[in-house]
This record gives structure tokens, C-alpha cells and sequence, in this order.
């Protein structure tokens, strides 16, 4: 897309069990208070491909997922996220390229072939990245079930989190501003106030059809 990038684009990933998409809430309500609108999205995103990558995530594995996953990702950018940065608004992400990074490490596809299939992506202006203590995580997942078949490895917990301290260097290097926040002992509002505070004040632009999906973590 031609024009300038007048927007900023907030990505949050981290672990299942984290209490990701709680904190997404937290934080489109507490903006909304301060009167600055946001754009609700999430990866796998709510058109037919996001919804067909989430539903069959349990039965395409390794390579054949991690297509699926960037495709999803490619569309998410054309139809959403570059539109809504070039029209001067805040864009805030449920999983991104973190999670890629991490989830399909964890299915057995090589570091290098992420890399490369997701190297044209749009890179975040602030890339958050949630963790927690992984004996916590795994409480959590076994209070509410197993939702996802990586939720039967007893070791992703930890697994999970050191992957992500991978991604977050990974963007750094790449210029992208990380926030890492623990939040094994934080309320999603007080994580919320946090990423608030790092997000710069924007002129108000017009969200003529947000967003506002109600995802369910992988």
C-alpha cells in the first residue's frame, strides 16, 4: 500500500496460560478511557482462512501449518493491518510473528524456514511480550483443560517461555521496540496500564469498523 504509515501497530504474544487475551481486553478498555481508540485484532484472524488454520490446527502439522499460519498472516496485513495504519490508527494484535516464532519451533519447523517464509512481513511499532513462571502457566492450562494438542506436552510451559525470550531478542535485533513484561503476580489491568504508558499518544483517527473478536488461545 502506497502512502505514509501515519498509525501504530502494537502486537502481544506470550505463552498459553499467560493470560494474553485477558491483558488484550484490559488494555483496549483501559485506552478507551483515556480516549484514545484502538483496533481490536487477533492472529488466526476471523476470515475464512484465519478460521479454517484455527479450527484445523490440531491436525495440520509442522510445515504444512506454519504456510497456513504466514498466508493468514499476509492477509491479515492487506486486509486490516495496513489499511489501518495508513489511515492514522492504533492497531493492537492477539499473537503475531512471536508466536509463530515460538508455536512452530514447538511443532518441529526449523528456525530459518520461519524466517524466511514470514520475512516480508509488517514489523510491529511496539512488540509486547507476556511471560510468566512456567509452573503457573501449567496450573492454569490444567484448571481450564487442554485446548490445544501442545497443551499435552507437560514440558511447553517452560519451553514455551524460553522460546519467547528467543523471539524478543530476534525483533530487538531487528529494531522493533520489545516490551517484555513478567506477570506472574500482576493483574491484567496493571499489565494493561504498562503497555498504555509505552504506546505514544496519537491524533485521533476515525475506527469507522473495529474490531473486537473474542479469541481463544491455540
Amino acid at each position: 500500500m502506497t502512502g505514509e504509515r501515519t498509525g501504530w501497530f502494537v502486537t502481544i504474544d506470550g505463552p498459553s496460560g499467560v493470560g494474553k487475551s485477558t491483558t488484550v481486553q484490559a488494555l483496549h478498555d483501559h485506552l478507551a478511557a483515556q480516549g484514545r481508540p484502538a483496533r481490536r485484532t487477533v492472529e488466526p484472524t476471523t476470515s475464512d482462512l484465519g478460521q479454517f488454520t484455527r479450527s484445523h490446527a490440531n491436525r495440520i502439522h509442522g510445515l504444512a501449518l506454519a504456510c497456513l499460519v504466514a498466508a493468514n498472516r499476509y492477509e491479515h496485513i492487506d486486509t486490516v493491518i495496513d489499511p489501518a495504519l495508513h489511515a492514522g490508527e492504533l492497531i493492537i494484535s492477539d499473537r503475531y510473528l512471536p508466536s509463530t516464532l515460538v508455536l512452530q519451533q514447538l511443532d518441529g519447523v526449523p528456525l530459518d524456514f520461519l524466517l524466511a517464509l514470514n520475512d516480508r512481513v509488517v514489523l510491529p511499532d511496539l512488540a509486547v511480550v507476556l511471560t510468566a513462571d512456567p509452573g503457573l502457566i501449567a496450573e492454569r492450562i490444567a484448571t481450564r483443560g487442554a485446548t490445544h494438542r501442545f497443551h499435552l506436552d507437560p514440558t511447553a510451559p517452560s519451553r514455551e517461555v524460553d522460546l519467547y525470550g528467543d523471539a524478543a531478542a530476534h525483533l530487538m535485533s531487528r529494531g522493533v521496540e520489545v516490551l517484555l513484561l513478567e506477570t506472574s503476580h500482576a493483574t491484567p489491568s496493571d499489565v494493561a496500564r504498562r503497555i498504555a504508558d509505552a504506546i505514544p499518544a496519537l491524533p485521533i483517527a476515525s475506527i469507522t469498523s473495529p474490531t473486537h473478536p473474542t479469541p481463544q488461545e491455540p
